[in-house]
């Protein structure tokens, strides 16, 4: 039997841990290639192939594509794939905060009938919130806390003094709409929970910088008519990437496992 065909958009620290893992484990699966702009370096392993083009991924007719690159991806690659008849998992998921993004990848999936699958990434109880949406939600809050070095590179250098910060700082409150648009590379663990509740403006976000953290914090709690729930992971970092948690990578390898089962549960 021929092993299904694997590809992933992008091969940064997410694409290479999933990689990694799948070779590792007993399902024989694997990532088989990647799709990356022209101008960038080839250093993937020996036997991954590469494509530089959406064009001659598709005429690739790959069974899967993991997108693992940016926003940018979904918006303008992922509709592409969709409508030739693509699954693909989507791993950017801070991308859906934009309502246009969302019909575009819906009207592309219906087209070419095909799945668009978003990962849960670093928090858990999505389906539970998914479940207590059905009843109503009356609130729903995500907390995120991780070291001030997770936060370089984002809108919370301008806003702390990362290096030498002394004791947890809350730098943003607000929505998850800004959170997911200010801070791309580490909340899009707030997108899931906005997705599987109440939305992108109505799911509130406060986001901090401890340095007596150790590893990433994620916390989710909601109230409705099902009652309440509060959830607090503590999650390390992926040790290619501190930005992302290593949970968030399993996330994306069992969104794979589970494509590829017979019975999901």
């Amino acid at each position: 039997m021929t092993s299904p065909l694997i590809v992933s958009i992008g091969f940064g620290a997410m694409a290479r841990s999933l990689a990694a893992s799948l070779e590792k484990g007993d399902s024989g699966l694997h990532l088989g290639g990647f799709l990356v702009p022209e101008h960038l370096p080839n250093d993937a392993p020996a036997g991954m192939q590469r494509w530089n083009s959406v064009d001659e991924l598709i005429a690739a007719k790959p069974d899967l594509v993991i997108e693992c690159a940016t926003h940018e991806a979904v918006r303008e690659t992922v509709p592409q794939l969709l409508e030739a008849g693509i699954d693909v998992v989507i791993v950017s998921i801070g991308a859906l905060g934009d309502a246009g993004t969302v019909a575009r990848i819906e009207a592309a999936a219906k087209t070419g009938r095909a799945r668009a699958i978003a990962v849960s990434g670093a928090i858990g109880g999505l389906d539970v919130l998914r479940s207590a949406k059905l009843a109503g939600l009356d609130s729903v809050a995500y907390i995120g806390r991780k070291p001030p070095t997770a936060w370089k590179g984002t809108p919370a250098e301008q806003l702390l003094d990362l290096p030498n910060l002394k004791e947890a700082t809350v730098f943003y409150e607000g929505d998850a709409v800004e959170a997911a648009r200010d801070y791309p590379k580490n909340t899009n663990v707030t997108a899931a929970v906005a997705l599987a509740g109440l939305g992108f403006k109505d799911t509130r976000v406060r986001l901090i910088a401890d340095p007596a953290a150790s590893g990433n914090t994620h916390e989710l709690e909601a109230k409705g008519a099902f009652g309440s729930f509060h959830i607090l992971l503590n999650n390390k970092p992926l040790p290619e990437n501190p930005k992302t948690s290593w949970l968030a990578a399993l996330s994306v390898e069992q969104a794979v496992l589970r494509h590829f089962s017979s019975l999901e549960v």
